[in-house]
């Protein structure tokens, strides 16, 4: 059985200063979303016996959509890209090493490929199924409906549904052959309306 108070906030300063971070510059509902995605992820990692870096996996998970902020838009790259600069130089300003800093930057970009393979990068893999669990409900019936329900007791959608398509079209409108233009043109809003965790306690 997996238990919700175990997947809580790793207990690194790089942790908690990501936190930090992410609630100051995202809305309640990505901030939300941020902090479901890391408990999605870890759950499923615990389910399936997959070893995994709490710590990387939660900073990537805080900044994993820094780049759909005013702040941190990049009207050049794709959303993911620029978060996962802006991961970067939080790596390097928390005493990562160059390496880790990549390794972080490299999960926020996988974030939006959904074949990366679980053995050459475990935390890109969980990133990229839990983002998708939480915005289309991919594989949501993984993980228990008692999990789920304490999960978004503690951590509710806020109307995500609304803000992120609308943060998808956006970003698809201006970068035409970015990752956002792409989910867009490929029936984004359709799968979301799907999403069982929108009919599930809020």
């Amino acid at each position: 059985m997996i238990i919700f108070n175990d997947l809580l906030i790793p207990a690194t300063t790089a942790s908690t200063a990501a936190l930090e971070v992410a609630t100051a510059y995202q809305t309640p509902a990505l901030l939300s979303h941020s902090r479901r995605v890391y408990i999605w992820a870890a759950a499923l990692a615990e389910q399936e016996s997959i070893s995994y870096d709490d710590e990387l996996l939660f900073v990537a998970s805080m900044f994993h959509d820094l780049g759909l902020s005013p702040e941190f838009d990049s009207h050049t790259v794709s959303f993911e890209v620029a978060a996962g600069h802006v991961a970067r130089v939080f790596a390097a300003g928390a005493g990562w090493s160059p390496e880790r800093q990549d390794r972080v930057a490299e999960v926020i970009v996988r974030h939006m490929v959904f074949d990366t393979d679980v053995n050459d990068d475990p935390e890109g893999h969980l990133i990229a199924r839990a983002a998708s669990l939480d915005i289309v409900g991919l594989d949501a019936d993984r993980l228990t409906a008692e999990f789920r329900a304490e999960v978004l007791a503690q951590h509710p959608r806020l109307g995500l549904k609304e803000e992120f398509l609308a943060c998808f079209e956006e970003q698809a409108a201006r970068k035409t052959a970015s990752t956002a233009a792409r989910a867009v043109n490929s029936g984004l809003a359709g799968r979301m309306s799907g999403n069982p965790l929108d009919g599930e306690l809020r």
